[in-house]
C-alpha cells in the first residue's frame, strides 16, 4: 500500500466512524482525501477539522434546530481551514473529541449493524 492510499484510507475510515456522516464513503469523499495528501495537510489537522465539525453538528442546544445529514467530506473543508489558520489547541480538541464519544460510540453500534 503506498503512503497516500494509506492516507486516503485513514481519512475515509474516520469520516465514516462521525456521527452524521454516511455509513459508506464515496468516490468524491475518497478523491478529496487524496486530494488532501497532496496538499500534505497532516492527518492531526484532518482529525482536529473532524472533531470540530462534528461537534458543532452533534451537540447543539434544544432550541436550535438540528442539521440535515452530513452527505460528503466536503462538509469538513470549512473546519480544515478554520484549524489550519488557527491551530486550536490540542487540549481543546481532545475534550471536544470526549464530549463525540457517545456519538462515535453509536455511529460504530451501525456501522457493526451493516458489515
Amino acid at each position: 500500500m503506498t503512503p497516500r492510499q494509506a492516507y486516503v484510507n485513514t481519512v475515509i475510515r474516520h469520516y465514516v466512524r462521525l456521527p452524521g456522516t454516511p455509513l459508506r464513503a464515496s468516490r468524491r469523499d475518497r478523491q478529496l482525501a487524496g486530494t488532501l495528501y497532496d496538499r500534505r495537510i497532516p492527518l492531526v489537522d484532518v482529525w482536529a477539522a473532524f472533531v470540530l465539525a462534528a461537534t458543532r453538528w452533534a451537540i447543539r442546544s434544544p432550541e436550535q434546530r438540528r442539521l440535515e445529514t452530513i452527505r460528503t467530506l466536503y462538509y469538513f473543508l470549512p473546519a480544515l481551514d478554520e484549524v489550519i489558520q488557527t491551530s486550536p489547541d490540542p487540549a481543546y480538541v481532545q475534550y471536544l473529541a470526549g464530549k463525540l464519544r457517545p456519538f462515535v460510540a453509536e455511529k460504530k453500534r451501525r456501522l457493526e449493524a451493516v458489515s
